[in-house]
């Protein structure tokens, strides 16, 4: 079975993503399309795929599937490549400002930077961060928002802010990012059963009230370069911990790259970066796979 696909990536965040909106995509179990065609001996080698197809509220509809094959509600380094390739592909009709349907809600992207007419800078409006345990979702009984709370994970004490951004994060403020635990302490956390649906761990180092530098361990793919969800987590914890300021721009120093973050005066989370195409090609699936769609 053939997939033509096209690896994209965000700040070293990279996904192979597969348009729908051609009409050229085969039916298949994407768990399983994802588990394959991400390992990196074997198959092309992502964190992912991302499925872009067609929506009844939106632009284009994404969904996100982690290599380990589990689906994902939101990906805001996804976001800003589905972006491109809509835009580029020319699916918004010269549009500059458009929408994308998530499994976490519809979001806002705006191209800001065009050269040659491919998109060069995109800013998506991530919507407003929730708080509300249930929703996050986080088994918590005390107030929220969870901001700075002492928190126990597997017998290990941590303080850590809380909040949803359409995926559940905990962030973590530490003094320096190099000897932060991300590959022990992330996955004890991703996996605590505080966490029904999982978490993912942000590891952020203050350099000024603008300027942070920042680590994470995403749950379903382990210790990533980039994650655009946890960015707008982390701006929006900074302010939380009175380290930062509401409706000023926010620079992370990701492991991949930038990421400019506004948490605004209109309770809505604004991401800002760029996005890049690998390359394109056909993936021919092992015949041993089972890719019914279910």
């Amino acid at each position: 079975m053939e997939l033509p696909f096209v690896k994209m990536e965000a700040l070293g965040n990279n996904y192979i993503y597969v348009d729908a909106l051609s009409g050229n995509i085969p039916e298949l179990n994407w768990s399983e399309a994802a588990e394959e065609v991400s390992d990196i001996y074997t198959g092309i080698g992502s964190d992912g795929l991302i499925w872009i197809g067609s929506s009844q509220v939106a632009t284009a509809k994404m969904r996100i599937f982690n290599k380990d094959g589990s689906e994902a509600k939101n990906c805001g380094n996804g976001l800003r490549c589905v972006a491109k390739h809509i835009f580029d592909e020319g699916y918004t009709g010269g549009e500059h400002q458009f929408s994308i349907e998530t499994l976490s809600g519809t979001v806002r992207a705006s191209i800001t930077k065009v050269e040659g007419g491919q998109a060069k800078a995109i800013e998506i409006n991530m919507g407003a961060p929730i708080f509300n345990s249930h929703e996050i979702p986080f088994l918590f009984d005390g107030e929220t928002p969870v901001v700075a709370q002492e928190l126990q994970f597997g017998g290990t004490d941590v303080t850590a802010t809380v909040l949803s951004m359409g995926n559940p994060h905990a962030v973590i403020f530490v003094d320096d990012i190099t000897s932060a635990p991300i590959e022990t302490l992330g996955p004890k956390i991703e996996r605590d059963d505080q966490f029904p649906d999982g978490v993912n761990i942000e590891f952020i180092e203050k350099i000024n009230r603008h300027e942070y530098n920042f680590a994470v361990w995403e749950r379903g793919s382990g210790r990533t370069r980039a994650c655009g969800t946890g960015a707008c987590a982390a701006g929006v914890a900074a302010v939380l911990n009175g380290l930062s300021e509401r409706d000023e721009d926010i620079l992370i120093h990701l492991e991949g790259g930038d990421l400019v973050i506004r948490w605004g005066a209109d309770h809505d989370v604004h991401m800002t970066g760029d996005a890049r195409v690998v390359c394109r090609g056909i993936y021919y699936f092992k015949e041993t796979c089972d890719l019914n769609p279910v």
